[in-house]
This record gives C-alpha cells, structure tokens and sequence, in this order.
C-alpha cells in the first residue's frame, strides 16, 4: 500500500517590510492547507533576513532563523495582528558590509555585497522548492530577482499603502482605513469642542490611496498626496471655508506622509535609510499645520485658526485585522496553494475587478501603482472625485494595467 503520508515538497513562507494586519491570517491559511496536502511548511524569521544569517550546518542552532511551522502554531496566532515570524526591511541583493553575516566576512567585503548566492544555497540546504513571500514591492521586488535566478516563488501582495502593482488589493489595506475614518471621527469631538482645524498626517510613501478613501467615506473635507505637490495658501483658505460651513465650526485634512507642498520636498524624520533606500517619512504634518495656522488669519477676518496636529502612525497598523483584512488573506493563501499544487510559479495573487486571479510576478518591478490624478483627483478642490462609481472596484481607485 502506498505511503499516503509522503511530503509533495517543502514550502518556505516569509513576511517582509512593515507589518500590517492580516499577514498572521495568510500564513495561517498557506500552512493548514498545505499541511493537508502532504507539504512541509517553514517560516523563515524575519523577512529576508532569516535567510540570508542561517548556517548551513545541521548541528547548528538556527531557531532565531526559521522554524517549522504546524497546525498548531498557526492556529494560535491565524487571529491576531503583527506577523508572529517578524520581519526586516533586509536587501539580500544589496548587504552593507557591516550588516554582512558572520560566516561570510571573509567573502563578501564590498562595501555593498550581493548574498543571493548564499540565500539560494541556504534555500537548497532547507530543501525549500516553493517559496511564498508575503510583502510590499520592496519585499516581493527581491522576490522577483529570485525567480529570475530560478527559485520557484508564489507572491502574495501586503502593503497598507496598497500600492503593489497588478492588484486592487493588498493585505492591511482595509484595516488601515477602517483605523483612519474610526481615530478622525474620535478626533472630530477635540476639534469640535475647540473650533480647530484637524490636521492628521498618515502613512503613503508614493501613493495617497489610504488618505483618499478616508476622505471619500466622509471622513475628511480635504486630503492631499504624494502624486500631486499642493498649495499650501489654497489648502488653508479651503479649510477655512470649510470650518465657516460647520455648524460645529471645525475641518479635517488628511496628509500622506510623503506629500510634497509647491517648492518642496518629502519631509523624513532623519537621513538614515534601509537597504532599499528609503528614509524615515514624517514630519510633513507639524510643518503643513504650522502654515496653516499662520495663514489662516489672512481667510478668517484676520484671526488665525488653532490646529490640531495628530499623527496617526502605527495606531492603523497594529491590532486585530478587520473583516476584508481576515478574509482576503485566506483566500490569499489558498490561491497560493492553487499554483504550487499545479506546480505553476512566477506569479503574484492578486485581486482584480472584484475577483481573485494570479499575474507574473515582475509586474512588481516593471510598473508603479499611483494614485491617477486626472481621473480620481481634483487639484483645485484638493479632494478625490464623486463621481461616475458606476462598475468600479470595490475600493474604486486602482492602477491599469
């Protein structure tokens, strides 16, 4: 009698980037599925980085870099926020040479080194055949490059900024502007109670989706983004206008933190940057509420209008994932599981036009996801459109491909 119990393979799965809600779902759901059909599951910790540090010798102890995952342990954590495997903004591709690994100074001594080759060999060591990183275009960006090199990878898309190209959706989005519209109404009743402009900065590095749907819903009288350098002057005076029209006598702007006011640049909290190149987003909030304060007397009769100055940061980031932010990343998982099992790779799952689908996987690093100004953006009233929702996807805005 056949043995029904022989493992089809070993999957590696690993979350990379920011955390969001909704990563502990998908892994949650690539591991029991895959467990069911005869597969060993491995998390690696950390994003790239558990990779990247693991020795290639058995008698070594590599529980800070991976762990074999089960039922059991998924379970326990399927429902919570955060990712239990943790994560890194490591660039395997792009190593500083004081961040390279013990075991490889003497090879790699370049200021910036390339440790594909150890990560390849590391996955071969692990007997890993299918690879499933869960991340943001930076993550899934490495991703790609490992395909290329012939890993097989399944790619699942997670950015809060859901701005990973090729899909309507990517894990933590929803959450993010469930948290956004819930904390500006909480801080309505603040700049109600004092007659204050309401300034919140939120997170989007390049694209405004996650100030823009706040704002649609309602949450907000104006929201301004990366992909369009505003006026200062007219956003005071429309806020003005609009604190005028409340009864309550109070406004709200959403600002991305990579919002760029005319004649300036991203605002970042120091100059560092991680291996990907990025700095520290923040600050573009207290110097947009500074302005307007100032200039707010010059549209209220010559008496300035006191701010309110929240960011909202990691508030709409941490926690329970909310209902889409469960569910999405189940089917995630599973749709995950689809492809492995037809032994089919190079592919992204995504969301597309309210149904699920997959696309290659180099989508990632061949387009961008930007919020389309034209279409969803009105630059004069620095607000989105209301109109034409008509066969719209359901969060309405998304790149074209």
């Amino acid at each position: 009698m056949a043995n029904v119990n022989k493992t089809k393979g070993v999957i590696a799965i690993l979350t990379g980037g920011g955390d969001v809600p909704g990563l502990n779902p998908a892994i949650r759901a690539i591991t029991i599925r895959a467990i069911r059909e005869n597969y060993k599951v491995i998390g690696l910790r950390r994003g790239w980085a558990g990779i990247v540090e693991m020795k290639r010798d058995k008698k070594a102890d590599n529980s800070a870099c991976y762990i074999e995952l089960t039922e059991e342990i998924v379970n326990r954590a399927g429902r919570t926020g955060g990712t239990f495997l943790h994560s890194s903004r490591t660039r395997p591709s792009h190593m500083p040479k004081a961040n390279v690994p013990e075991q490889y100074k003497d090879t790699y001594t370049d200021d910036i080194n390339d440790l594909t080759p150890e990560v390849i060999k590391n996955l071969e060591f692990l007997g890993v055949d299918y690879l499933i990183p869960i991340g943001g275009d930076d993550t899934l960006s490495y991703g790609v490059r490992l395909y290329q090199e012939g890993v097989k990878v399944v790619a699942i898309p997670k950015t809060m900024d859901n701005d990973v190209p090729g899909t309507d959706y990517c894990i933590g989005f929803s959450t993010c502007v469930t948290r956004t519209i819930n904390m500006t109404n909480t801080l309505r009743t603040s700049a109600g109670s004092h007659e204050r402009i309401l300034v919140l900065e939120v997170f989007g590095r390049y694209a405004g989706f996650t100030a823009m749907l706040p704002t649609m819903a309602g949450a907000a009288n104006r929201c301004v983004i990366p992909e369009y350098k505003f006026d200062v002057e007219r956003l005071t005076e429309l806020l003005v206008q609009d604190r005028h029209k409340n009864p309550s006598k109070y406004s709200v702007v959403l600002i991305s933190e990579g919002a760029m006011y005319s004649g300036g640049e991203m605002v970042f909290e120091n100059q560092e940057k991680d291996m990907f190149g990025h700095a520290k987003l923040g600050g573009i909030g207290d110097i947009v509420s500074s302005n307007i304060k100032n200039l707010s007397a010059k549209f209220n009769n010559g008496r300035p209008v006191n701010i309110i100055n929240q960011k909202l940061g990691y508030l709409v980031r941490g926690g329970d994932p909310d209902a889409i932010d469960s569910i999405v990343p189940m089917a995630y998982g599973n749709l995950a599981l689809d492809l492995i099992m037809k032994n089919i790779h190079g592919r992204l799952v995504v969301l597309k036009n309210g149904r699920y689908d997959n696309v290659p996987i180099d989508v990632v690093t061949s387009t961008k996801k930007l919020v389309n100004i034209n279409k969803f953006y009105n630059t004069d009233r620095l607000r989105p459109y209301y109109k034409s929702f008509e066969m719209s996807p359901l969060f309405i805005m998304t790149s074209e491909l």
